[in-house]
């Protein structure tokens, strides 16, 4: 008669264990998790817009010894280069040993967010007050707006040539502003309304000043005031709203969150966290066997469009640079290279929230604290817009994470007909390129205040150098 195993041990052998990370952190791995918080927290104060991510990770690739590719003429394995598009999007590579026609390692993040964008002609007068009209971007929930300090970052372009750079409400000296919210009082009417139509799109006006012009007898005298005041410290008139670029952003800090400190709360984290783990990481990468390649793009909250997101042609012109600059350029090379790419789309996941557990299904959701999150496939529904990995591509990333003792999980955004998302992978896929999303879970996504685990950040920091090494 066959001995019947021991059941603990089976079971020890045979289930999938999910267990919280931090369980196996030493003190040395705790007080690197930590120093790279605050590296990462500093990073999000900085890059509060797509400009700013942009101008933020330049500089640092350029102290790291990365060259813009268009000071290259040609290219050698180890050279490290980047190419930035038009200031609100970047692509970043550490030229391999290996042809590139034998395919490139690519991680790719977003470093746009859901915000509030100011309108063409956004400034006007009502009831003494100045305020300025938005058009919000992205997914949001429009309450959650209100009644919070707000910035106002971004460019003014002047027909001159001039460009005037826009950063107020960071400073502590600066003044904020904000959205203002009915009073409980006399709310009953708002009330009543599905959260949704709570607050209207064309009510997220931006208050910003209620001292009016000394003259007594022009009109509009609050707004010609705060024209004044911007004339007076940008040289700028009201046409030249025309051509700006304005964001209104929480703010809010980013912040350790915890009494353990263990998380870190703040403004934009979907998609900068991964944004900045596959930046830091790739400073690591020296003479790869296969080329690396590192994409912060933009759009991608709105659908990858226009000529700073992916769904451009500008990747492609970039990939083709470095087909060019190695002398590797030829018919066919552009595609080739792509039918043999591997990538991890680096977008984050919603995380487990036992508050709202309702809309996971929690054997397929992602835990922050667990490790970096793998989506197999997104869309909605039945899969309608995904990007589904193959399963020989998900056996090819289980490997290198176990092989390397990087913690990761495998989950799903929601339920089944009520979850759902995109992310830049189909993109990418489309070209032939193997794909899998893999990024850090998130609580709050989309809110003016997210929240990550500061133990999946540096798993997913540790995940990105390691699939570029290997």
């Amino acid at each position: 008669m066959e001995e019947i195993p021991n059941g603990e041990e089976l079971k020890e052998k045979l289930f999938y264990k999910k267990e919280n990370g931090w369980n196996n952190t030493d003190k040395d791995k705790r007080e690197k998790i930590f120093a790279f918080g605050d590296e990462y927290m500093y990073f999000l104060n900085r890059s509060k817009t797509e400009r700013e991510a942009v101008k933020t990770a330049s500089e640092i690739l350029e102290k790291n010894g990365f060259k813009h590719i268009e000071n290259m003429e040609k290219l050698n394995p180890g050279d490290r280069v980047y190419y930035t598009n038009r200031e609100k999007s970047m692509y970043i590579a550490v030229i391999g040993e290996e042809k590139l026609e034998k395919g490139l390692n690519i991680i790719g993040a977003h470093i746009d967010s859901p915000r509030l964008d100011l309108k063409p002609n956004p400034l006007y007068e009502d009831s003494e007050f100045a305020l300025l009209k938005t058009h919000y971007y992205g997914g949001i929930k429009k309450y959650q707006w209100t009644a919070i300090p707000l910035s106002i970052h971004g460019v003014i372009a002047k027909t001159n040539g001039e460009k005037v750079e826009v950063n107020i409400g960071e400073d502590e000296l600066d003044p904020v502003f904000v959205i203002t919210d009915l009073l409980p009082h006399l709310a009953q009417e708002q009330m009543e309304k599905k959260l949704k139509d709570g607050v209207s799109g064309e009510d997220l006006n931006v208050l910003i000043g209620s001292i009016p012009y000394e003259e007594e007898k022009v009109s509009e005298r609050v707004k010609l005031n705060i024209l004044n005041i911007l004339n007076k410290k940008y040289g700028i008139t009201e046409i030249d709203f025309l051509s700006s670029e304005l964001e209104i952003v929480p703010a809010f800090k980013a912040r350790s969150l915890g009494f353990d400190r263990s998380m870190v709360a703040g403004y934009g984290q979907d998609d900068r966290v991964c944004a900045f783990t596959s930046l830091r990481a790739i400073l690591n990468i020296e003479r790869p066997k296969t080329t690396a390649i590192c994409i912060l793009s933009d759009k991608e909250e709105i659908g990858s469009m226009g000529n700073t997101g992916m769904e451009s042609c500008v990747f492609d012109l970039f990939i083709s640079e470095l087909l060019n600059k190695t002398g590797a350029n030829k018919p066919n090379a552009l595609e080739n290279v792509f039918c043999n790419s591997r990538m991890l789309s680096a977008d984050v996941d919603a995380g487990y929230d036992p508050t709202y557990a309702s809309v996971s299904e929690k054997n397929n959701a992602a835990f922050l604290g667990r490790g970096i999150g793998l989506n197999k496939y997104t869309g909605s529904r039945g899969k309608a817009g995904a990007s589904d990995a193959n399963a020989e591509y998900v056996a090819k990333i289980r490997h290198i994470f176990e092989e390397n003792n990087i913690r990761y999980q495998l989950s799903e955004l929601g339920r089944v007909d009520l979850g759902g998302g995109g992310t830049i992978a189909y993109i990418l896929a489309n070209k032939g390129v193997d794909v899998i999303d893999c990024g850090v879970p998130v609580l709050s996504m989309h809110a003016p205040y997210e929240v990550t685990s500061k133990f999946d950040i540096y798993e997913a920091y540790r995940a990105y150098e390691t699939f570029w090494r290997v």
